[in-house]
């Protein structure tokens, strides 16, 4: 028993040895850093904001009561054209027609009243004239005669309003159309005593809609009239519909502390596929190219360690200009090579200063399996590829996108199909 006890621990310490030997010197010494390669490639590139909008069709109109009664008749239900002065409901006209007639007696009194204050004010006046009435006489037959003739204008008022609010009882369509919605039915007491209470909504014209879009006030800048517009909506997923931008509207949208602005979007509809209230996900071309050099964007992020590149000496060439140039190459790389053996913030504010000025940085494999960087002018970028402008790479090169292993100071791995550098990559000790 204790044999087998002896010889069960002498194994596992032989696989302990082993495995110590293998991860400090076996693996730091035989592995190979091996890398993510694509191609340079040609192709188109578009920049575009996207955005979730409302559909409703260009013109919309809420018809309203601004008398109140009972709804009489109702001529239009849901879906159901209409033309422009079409009755599509009837209030019950008893009511107002009493009004009418109520001021219509009103008015024939004030004309009595008129008139009788009328001829005693002729008659005060041509006595006046002969002496035989006095002055105060006269002033109060002309205001009376005044007041008369105003009570009378106010009559002729009054029956003027009740006649206007008889036809409003009976509901027209101010525009040609398709009801969309219906809110009443007959029977239905319509009170409009503050405000016109919504009867009908009428669209205008189907086969013109517009989308309402809510672009975030980040990317508004860059959405400017006249740009196209594609969209999709959930009822035909597999379809592409067409818009284009009419109007960016400056009154901002405040909607849990995110600022949005609304950009209307006009929308063709001939088949009468889209229906107001769709909700549509838009994008926004703002600008393309086609035909262009694009690399990978993940590739001008790419920061190889130090032991990775390669840094050519110094030239022996007789000009002294290829010698200039060569040392200014030389200590460039330099600073590039020590830029990436600090993996930290040194090395990210330099990919930043040369973002600013449109310069960027790619790397390629060269004979010695070794890192060389090829500096680029880039343009357009749509968060997967990078137009280049300007550069020595050429379409079908290989670059190098990413390291699937990195081999550090100290003899340890780390796996990171971005490139991204381990924290330990500087030569420090790794604690276990």
């Amino acid at each position: 028993m204790k044999k087998n006890i002896t010889i069960s621990v002498i194994a596992v310490g032989l696989v302990a040895a082993v495995s110590v030997w293998y991860f400090f010197f076996s693996n730091g010494k035989n592995s190979e850093v091996q890398y993510r390669l694509e191609k340079v490639s040609r192709g188109d590139i578009q920049v575009v904001v996207t955005a979730t909008g409302t559909l409703s069709a260009v013109t919309t109109v809420q018809v309203g009561s601004q008398v109140s009664g009972i709804l009489s008749k109702i001529n239009v239900d849901f879906n159901d054209k209409v033309k422009k002065n079409q009755v599509v409901a009837q209030i019950d006209p008893t009511f107002l027609a009493a009004s009418v007639r109520d001021a219509e007696a009103s008015l024939q009194r004030a004309v009595a009243q008129y008139n009788e204050s009328q001829r005693s004010f002729q008659r005060t006046k041509s006595l006046l004239e002969k002496s035989l009435a006095s002055q105060a006489d006269y002033d109060v037959a002309l205001s009376q005669y005044e007041g008369n003739d105003a009570a009378r204008k106010q009559a002729e008022a009054q029956l003027e309003r009740a006649k206007i609010n008889l036809r409003y009882a009976t509901i027209i369509s101010p525009i040609d159309g398709v009801v969309i919605s219906r809110a009443v039915d007959v029977g239905q007491t319509v009170a409009a005593s503050f405000s016109a209470p919504t009867l009908f909504t009428i669209a205008n014209d189907l086969t013109k809609m517009q989308v309402q879009a809510s672009v975030d006030e980040a990317d508004i800048g860059k959405v400017q009239d006249g740009q196209d517009v594609t969209f999709t909506v959930d009822a035909y997923p597999e379809q592409t519909f067409h818009g284009t931008v009419r109007q960016v509207r400056l009154a901002p949208k405040l909607d849990q502390n995110v600022v949005n602005y609304t950009v209307i979007i006009d929308v063709p509809n001939p088949e009468l596929k889209l229906m107001p209230g769709m909700t549509a996900t838009v994008t926004v071309l703002v600008t393309k190219k086609e035909s262009v050099l694009k690399v990978p964007t993940i590739a001008l992020r790419f920061t190889p360690s130090s032991d990775q590149i390669e840094v050519r000496k110094d030239s022996t060439g007789t000009n002294s200009n290829d010698s200039t140039r060569n040392e200014r190459r030389r200590q460039f790389a330099e600073r590039m090579r020590q830029s990436g053996t600090d993996g930290g913030n040194n090395s990210e504010s330099m990919q930043q200063r040369m973002a600013s000025r449109g310069v960027a940085r790619v790397w390629i494999l060269n004979e010695k399996k070794k890192l060389e960087p090829i500096f680029v002018r880039t343009g357009l970028n749509d968060g997967t590829f990078t137009e280049i402008v300007r550069g020595k790479v050429d379409e079908g090169q290989e670059i190098v996108v990413g390291a699937l292993t990195q081999r550090l100071t100290n003899g340890s791995q780390t796996s990171s199909p971005f490139g991204s550098q381990n924290r330990n990559a500087g030569g420090g000790p790794r604690r276990f």
